[in-house]
């Protein structure tokens, strides 16, 4: 699933081609695209339809695009999500869901999703921020994430450190692959206790954690498949910098011994067994 570099990287790439640009019209080609929408794709087009996008945001895994209406499109990648900025007669993609075409006869904005666990949905005066998702946590990028508070209420709860990491009521956009990511460059197993950890080794994580997301933004994220792209198409490239995730059997890159992989929570989680202890 995309996690915060994907999402950046497609945010900041529809920037550049649908800050104000009017929508002309919406085309939903499969319903369960827009589910989340309760009254359904006749009033999602129609309340998008005459609507100029004001901006581009973010907050954790949730893209938002607020509207001069005070509305908002929220949108969440899922699984296998696509937002493609495609010239007018471009073939259509397989899984194409909503084309949004706009009134200056430029490129169109593509939704596709094979899988379909992704969608969009409009925000009634949600332009701000859509109140959907005003529970979601800030992510570590964002100039306003308190770092204090994200230490206290760490250290408050009972739990393991990865859980806390993917909790995003706590911190938002740290997925599994950047907490194995993080974890490792911390010294940390992820079942490492949170009420055990000291305040100065809250501040060292959150440091590493900062650290993986910004390589990873500035390699467009990571792409494992073709089911992740950017809004031309392109894949990422971080894959090629992961110390540990994805990598078992391997030699950790920092003390040459194989790289374990565990399961965790229905997924996957690697750390290197020497660098990271399991806690007792």
């Amino acid at each position: 699933m995309p996690e915060l570099p994907e999402v950046e990287t497609v945010r900041a790439g529809l920037t550049s081609w649908v800050i104000g640009r009017r929508l002309h019209t919406v085309e939903v080609r499969h319903p369960r695209a827009i589910r989340r929408h309760v009254p359904g794709a006749e009033h999602f087009a129609a309340v998008l339809a005459g609507r100029t996008i004001t901006d581009v945001c973010r907050r954790g895994k949730y893209l938002w695009l607020p509207l001069d209406s005070g509305d908002a499109i929220i949108g969440h990648l899922g699984m296998s999500g696509q937002l493609l900025v495609q010239p007018p007669g471009t073939p259509e993609e397989t899984h194409l869901r909503v084309r949004f075409g706009f009134d200056d006869d430029g490129p169109e904005l593509r939704f596709i999703d094979q899988r379909t666990f992704g969608g969009l949905s409009v925000s009634s005066g949600g332009a701000e921020l859509p109140p959907e998702i005003a529970h979601i946590a800030r992510d570590p990028m964002d100039p306003l994430f308190d770092d204090a508070d994200f230490t206290e209420r760490l250290r408050r709860k009972h739990t393991e450190i990865k859980r806390a990491l993917l909790d995003q009521s706590l911190i938002s956009g740290v997925g599994n692959i950047y907490a194995d990511e993080a974890l490792w460059r911390a010294k940390l197993h992820g079942a490492r206790p949170t009420d055990a950890l000291t305040r100065p080794a809250v501040a060292r994580l959150l440091g590493h954690v900062r650290d993986v997301l910004a390589a990873a933004i500035k390699e467009g994220g990571t792409s494992f498949d073709a089911l992740y792209v950017n809004v031309n198409g392109e894949s990422g490239y971080f894959d090629r910098s992961l110390n540990v995730y994805g990598q078992e059997g391997l030699p950790c890159t920092r003390c040459g011994t194989p790289i374990r992989r565990e399961s965790f929570m229905n997924r996957s989680s690697f750390s290197c067994p020497r660098c990271q202890p399991k806690p007792r």
